[in-house]
């Protein structure tokens, strides 16, 4: 009994830590893009990864980066990394069983073991032969990851959620997915759709994590029925 009370509590702390996470990628990438020097940052046609790169004035695929926090936004990337997986780790474990845990659990492991090559391993052929390998593939991994975890959360019947998050959370990691399938389309909309396959989980997590606060919070607020009543 103790254990079950437990783990129900996680899912609070799972819920603020969602939250916490997409708040500080937000505002690490902005402060970052604020910082980029001549030419001014674009969130349309500068990948994500530039704002990463250490090199100042190193020029790759035709982009000039240069980026004066870069130790702020690879900082950001590993605890991204970290803090998307503790909040659906949190969450997979009172509400999961057999299976869809276990393979949540993984996909939320290998998700922060690619974000964790992203802030080491930067964006730019300017290093090792094999860093931009690493960057590029560890990015792969992790997208796939967070955006397949979106998506369970709302196919999986078990959960019992309302068919409005299931909707939302298939749609969502859907379109994130389709949206890093066109990364490649365009120079001009690289940014575009990059940010597509990344703001899907963390708006997935904005919404999960509120949703959960306020239920917990209503909840917390409504009157308990007294125990042992006489009749």
């Amino acid at each position: 009994m103790g254990t079950e009370t437990s783990r129900k509590n996680w899912l609070p702390l799972g819920a603020a830590v969602l939250v916490l996470n997409a708040v500080q990628w937000v505002v690490s990438e902005a402060v970052a893009a604020a910082a980029w020097t001549t030419p001014p940052y674009s969130y349309a046609t500068n990948y994500i990864s530039d704002l990463g790169v250490t090199g100042c004035g190193t020029k790759f695929q035709d982009r000039v980066i240069c980026s004066p926090d870069h130790t702020l936004v690879n900082t950001s990337f590993i605890a991204q990394g970290i803090l998307f997986a503790a909040g659906v780790i949190l969450l997979a474990v009172p509400l999961l069983t057999g299976r869809a845990r276990r393979v949540v659990i993984a996909l939320a492991g290998a998700h922060a073991v690619g974000f964790l090559l992203v802030g080491v391993f930067h964006g730019t052929a300017d290093g090792p032969g094999y860093s931009l390998g690493l960057h590029v593939g560890g990015a792969a991994v992790a997208i796939l990851c967070a955006n397949t975890i979106v998506i369970m959360a709302g196919s999986l019947k078990s959960l019992q959620l309302p068919r409005a998050y299931r909707v939302f959370s298939v749609a969502v990691g859907t379109l994130g997915l389709l949206s890093e399938a066109g990364v490649g389309v365009s120079t001009s909309t690289a940014g575009i759709f990059e940010r597509g396959g990344v703001y899907s989980w963390l708006l997935w997590s904005v919404v999960t994590g509120v949703c959960l606060l306020v239920r917990q919070t209503r909840r917390a607020a409504e009157p308990k029925m007294p125990e042992n009543v006489p009749a």
